[in-house]
């Protein structure tokens, strides 16, 4: 196994809607024994704890946007903590609701423009979230990170970035609801979209590698941002934006395993955790038990777990 040093980086960003809860998902992450989980695998852990904000400033945007202000506060702060952690190890964001990404990725596309190799971006969600400040009808953020880190138009209000990534390099899989703006949006631009529909007719394996293979033929470094809401509800019933249909428990674990079994794996979010949905801790065992597939851990040394 190729051993790493996994940084723990705490998001508890509760701006990009207005149903509360995801702040305290890093916390819940950690109780779940995340740290204990790699530590077990042969990584190395360290916990830099949760990043802090500035404080929002006046901040000009569409009137229906909710929190505005905050989340640009949190992407200024996110993006250089995670563009200087890619040097230091593999960083795992904490989250936090999913606009947490408009910074960790562009910070990790950072990174990798300083270092000359290209940015990969696997999105594993049931949204696409490529919405724009002006095209979201919901006015809520978490749902426009990719639309930003891929440069898109609209975001005035956010840090410039350095270093957009190529649409090209960008790959949504499990997409399962998708507003009219962005299907038209998505339909004239060059992203990967590999909805379930796909996956049902395909299986999983077959998408995931084929984009696998593009990123090891490139070079590149592999961002993976995994929400919550791309699983089915029924085994994950801990987020605000559930939407049946989603990947089974073999299916989220075949992923992971194939993304450790790559070697490409270079950062990753755990977002859209809201602890005060879950039952008995179970969505956030879940997620602990995903990220382990990730970093190494095979199907024959899980353990029996019992929620009772």
């Amino acid at each position: 196994m190729n051993l790493k040093t996994c940084l723990l980086i705490g998001a508890p960003v509760d701006s990009g809607k207005r149903r509360r809860g995801c702040l305290m998902g890093p916390a819940a992450l950690r109780v779940a024994g995340l740290a204990d989980e790699l530590r077990t695998l042969g990584h190395a852990v360290r916990d830099l704890g949760d990043v802090t904000p500035p404080a929002p400033r006046a901040t000009e945007g569409p009137s229906h946007v909710f929190a505005l202000a905050e989340t640009v506060a949190w992407t200024e702060a996110l993006i250089p903590a995670a563009r200087d952690a890619m040097a230091l190890g593999l960083p795992v964001f904490l989250g936090g609701d999913h606009s947490l990404s408009l910074g960790s990725v562009a910070g990790v596309a950072t990174h990798a423009a300083q270092a000359g190799r290209p940015q990969f971006l696997l999105w594993l969600d049931a949204h696409s979230d490529f919405h724009t400040p002006q095209s979201t009808n919901s006015g809520h953020l978490h749902g426009t990170p990719v639309a930003y880190v891929t440069g898109q138009p609209g975001f005035e209000a956010f840090p410039p970035l350095p270093a957009p990534i190529s649409e090209e390099n960008v790959c949504l899989l499990g997409i399962r609801s998708v507003d009219r703006a962005e299907s038209q949006a998505l339909a004239q631009r060059d992203l990967t979209v590999h909805d379930m529909r796909h996956i049902d007719e395909t299986g999983i394996a077959a998408p995931l590698r084929a984009f696998l293979d593009r990123v090891a033929k490139a070079d590149g470094l592999l961002h993976v941002s995994l929400d919550v809401d791309f699983l089915d509800p029924a085994i994950a019933p801990a987020v605000g934006t559930t939407v049946p249909g989603g990947a089974t428990f073999r299916e989220a674990h075949l992923a992971m395993e194939m993304i450790h079994d790559s070697g490409l794996l270079s950062s990753l979010d755990i977002v859209e955790l809201n602890p005060f949905l879950d039952e008995r801790g179970r969505t956030a065992s879940l997620m602990v038990d995903l990220v382990a597939s990730a970093m190494g851990r095979r199907v024959f040394d899980r353990p029996t777990q019992s929620f009772a």
